[in-house]
C-alpha cells in the first residue's frame, strides 16, 4: 500500500469533518437528496463518456492508486545488465534458462524472442505495441477519475441551483429561507469535496504511476535490443543510466564502488 497516499487520503478526510464537526451539529451536512443527484448524476455522466466496462471498474482504479508495488529501475538496469554479462560471456542462448527466475512477463517477453533469434525490428515493434497498449489502459482509467473530478462540482451547482429555485417558491415563509439555503449549498460542498478530495488527487497519482512504469518498460525495450545486437555490458549500463535523473545515476555508481 502506499502510505503517502494513506495518509494523505486520511488527512484529508480527517480535516474535513474537523471542520464540519467544529462548526456544529454534523447531521448540518447530510442531505440524502443532494448526495444521490451528485454522486447519481456524475456516475450517469461517467456512463455516457465511458464504456460502461470501464466505469464498473472503476473502483479497480481507485484501489491501483492505493495498493502499487513500485518496482526501482536502479534495479532493473542491474538485472538487465547482469542479463548482458551472461550474453557476452556464455552467448545469448544462455539466457534461456535465466529467466526462468525473472517475475516480469514484459522482460522475460523481451529476452525470450532474443533468446529465438527473432529480428530486432520486429522485437522492438512488438515490445513498443505492448507499451503503447499500456499507456492507452493508463489514460483510461486516468479519464475516470478526471471526468468524475470535472462533473461532480457541475452535479454540485445543478443541485444548488434547484434549490435556490425552490426556495425562491417559498419565499412567503422567511423561516425557510436561512435552511433552504444551507441545503441548497450542500450539493455544491459535495462535489467540490468529491473532485478535490477524491477525483483529482488520485487522478494525479495514477499519472505517476503511468510515468514510472512507461520509465521502466522503455528501459526494458532499450535493454532487451542492446543484449540483442551484443552490447558490451559497461555500454548498456551506460545507455540505460541515461534514464535515470543524475543524483540517481550518482548513488548507483556509489553504490556499486562500495
Amino acid at each position: 500500500m502506499d502510505l503517502g497516499l494513506l495518509l494523505g487520503f486520511l488527512g484529508t478526510w480527517v480535516l474535513i469533518l474537523w471542520a464540519m464537526i467544529s462548526g456544529g451539529d454534523i447531521g448540518w451536512f447530510i442531505d440524502p437528496p443532494s448526495v444521490v443527484l451528485v454522486v447519481g448524476g456524475s456516475a450517469t455522466v461517467l456512463m455516457m463518456a465511458f464504456p460502461l466496462r470501464h466505469v464498473t471498474k472503476i473502483h479497480k482504479t481507485i484501489l491501483k492508486a492505493f495498493f502499487h508495488k513500485a518496482s526501482s529501475p536502479e534495479k532493473l538496469i542491474e538485472d538487465l545488465v547482469s542479463f548482458a554479462e551472461i550474453a557476452r560471456r556464455d552467448g545469448i542462448l544462455s539466457l534461456e534458462g535465466a529467466i526462468k527466475e525473472i517475475d516480469d512477463p514484459f522482460v522475460v517477453s523481451g529476452i525470450q524472442m532474443a533468446v529465438d533469434g527473432t529480428d530486432p525490428e520486429l522485437i522492438e515493434q512488438v515490445m513498443e505495441s505492448e507499451l503503447d497498449s499500456l499507456i492507452e489502459r493508463h489514460e483510461t482509467s486516468r479519464g475516470l477519475m478526471d471526468t468524475l473530478g470535472k462533473y461532480a462540482p457541475a452535479f454540485g451547482m445543478i443541485g444548488t441551483l434547484v434549490g435556490l429555485v425552490v426556495m425562491l417558491q417559498n419565499m412567503d415563509d422567511p423561516s425557510k429561507i436561512g435552511p433552504g439555503m444551507a441545503i441548497a449549498l450542500l450539493t455544491t460542498m459535495y462535489g467540490a469535496i468529491i473532485a478535490n478530495a477524491v477525483a483529482m488527487p488520485i487522478s494525479d497519482r495514477l499519472a505517476r504511476r503511468s510515468a514510472e512504469e512507461v520509465l521502466q518498460k522503455t528501459i526494458v525495450i532499450k535493454g532487451v535490443m542492446a543484449i540483442q545486437s551484443g552490447d558490451n555490458p559497461r555500454v548498456v549500463e551506460q545507455k540505460l543510466k541515461t534514464y535515470l535523473p543524475p543524483t540517481d545515476r550518482g548513488a548507483t555508481e556509489e553504490k556499486e564502488a562500495a
